[in-house]
């Protein structure tokens, strides 16, 4: 009893992961409001039965994409910031040191399809308090985590900043998504894409390194 009890378990969280995964595709590719739950069925390969199995409305499935993309932003940062810790990075960077926090960046969306995504978000958000406080709050996040190595990296290299390591974070960020956006806009591939918002940082470094 126990064991089939575990695989219904199981079974019933896999098709749940694969509607989301469908999801985010279609969100990402027709947006939310032309997005229907026949289509996200499909991509899955579901029924709409599988679908009303696990979520009342497309709004809720919205939700919890959103709030998965989130935590998946932060712990993507919380986890390379360790990785930096534990292997000594933030000592051998370079004195261009802006070059990892793109790196860092870019493991949370790196991709047309990551950036259409939370551009949708975004624009939910703006019309959704509840989604824009989840959204805030992961924004806030981000910034904790890239502040956190503006910090440690000018400590290491004995860099001075114009401005606080949040507000060379918040900065970043900004910069960051706008350049993403304008790519994925023009249609680029992933590379092209992060060699722009390669450029863009190098841009903010200039500005806010001040020696």
């Amino acid at each position: 009893m126990v064991d089939s009890e575990v695989t219904s378990t199981r079974s019933r969280e896999r098709t749940r992961q694969r509607l989301l995964d469908a999801a985010a595709q279609v969100f990402a590719e027709v947006g939310l409001d032309a997005a229907s739950v026949e289509a996200i069925c499909d991509r899955a390969g579901f029924t709409r039965g599988a679908f009303y199995s696990n979520f009342e409305t497309k709004d809720e499935l919205f939700l919890e994409l959103s709030g998965l993309v989130a935590t998946e932003r932060v712990a993507a940062v919380r986890s390379r910031v360790g990785e930096l810790e534990q292997e000594g990075g933030f000592d051998l960077t370079p004195t261009d040191a802006f070059a990892i926090i793109e790196q860092v960046l870019d493991l949370s969306a790196d991709d047309r399809l990551g950036v259409l995504l939370m551009s949708e978000i975004r624009i939910h958000a703006l019309r959704n308090p509840d989604l824009a406080a989840a959204y805030l709050e992961q924004e806030a996040e981000m910034q904790r985590g890239v502040a956190q190595i503006v910090a440690d990296i000018g400590r290491a290299k004995g860099i001075r900043f114009r401005v606080t390591a949040d507000e060379a974070a918040r900065i970043m960020l900004l910069v960051w998504e706008g350049a993403a956006v304008r790519a994925a806009m023009g249609g680029v591939d992933a590379e092209e894409l992060r060699r722009r918002t390669s450029t863009e940082l190098a841009l903010v470094a200039q500005l806010t390194i001040a020696d």
